[in-house]
């Protein structure tokens, strides 16, 4: 047999008296987690378990597991030092609209884009039941929520399945390029699974995608790197302009736009 010693030197055993898993991990020594991994990340697509309950499952599993005093911690320190983060938390805009509200807007704009989606495709506006946030991460969570669909739009991503990366990989890099480390990292373990169960499956069962699905992800990460912070951007002010217009408006940047519906179409 081969000689891997040298690949695998250094592995020093830990003693411990838990009678269960446990590490230095938090995320690894959640059985929901580990679970959900190993779950999503190598399935196949079916109709027995919808796609966007993947992310539902993993949103609720998340809250339990993170330090969300920590990540509040992380949010007051930031906003001590960046008062444009600062005031979009002290305004705590949020989205009240509803479909008939977008009906007015001329087909190519914003508004009007949406609208057709919602209809086209018997969309609902709250991906996630409205609430009244009760910490800064709640109302960052909230706004992620309501704005999630309009990335879509605004950064080239398609409404389906393999252009969820887009709008994930914007988040991915938008969040570190314009946030402390750390702080970017906590409000980014959403994304990172939830993007990483997309790339998996594409490699493992759908290798006739994965050019299509690498180009999404670079797609988004392009457009998070050179773009204003896209988690305060207020879509709402620009229903009424041309896609163009609203980008340039918004500071979305590097915008390049690819078919993904056919791809994705043979995940079903």
């Amino acid at each position: 047999m081969a000689d891997y010693s040298y690949l695998m030197s250094g592995i020093t055993s830990v003693a411990t008296d838990s009678s269960a898993l446990v590490s230095s991990s938090r995320y690894l020594n959640d059985p929901r987690v580990r679970d959900w991994v190993a779950t999503h990340m190598l399935r196949r697509n079916g109709p027995d378990v919808p796609t966007p309950s993947d992310s539902i499952q993993l949103v609720q599993i998340l809250r339990e597991v993170q330090d969300l005093d920590h990540i509040n911690a992380l949010l007051a320190a930031e906003r001590r030092q960046n008062p444009a983060f600062d005031q979009w938390f002290r305004e705590g805009f949020v989205s009240t609209f509803q479909v008939d509200d977008l009906a007015h807007y001329a087909p190519d704009t914003v508004g009007g884009l949406f609208h057709a989606q919602l209809v086209d495709k018997n969309m609902q506006i709250d991906i996630v039941p409205p609430f009244e946030p009760q910490s800064d991460f709640e109302y960052f969570q909230l706004r992620a929520g309501q704005t999630h669909d309009f990335e879509h739009l605004l950064g080239g991503g398609g409404f389906d399945f393999i252009g969820e990366l887009v709008p994930y990989y914007m988040r991915l890099a938008n969040l570190f390029v314009h946030l402390s480390p750390e702080l970017a990292g906590e409000l980014s373990a959403f994304s990172i699974l939830g993007s990483s169960r997309i790339i998996t499956r594409a490699v493992l069962h759908y290798p006739q995608t994965w050019l299509v699905t690498l180009d999404a992800l670079e797609r988004g990460a392009t457009v998070g790197r050179h773009s204003e912070p896209i988690y305060m951007m207020r879509y709402e002010d620009v229903f009424d302009l041309p896609l163009d217009a609203a980008r340039e408006k918004l500071g979305i940047r590097r915008v390049r736009e690819a078919d993904t519906a056919t791809a994705s179409a043979q995940w079903r």
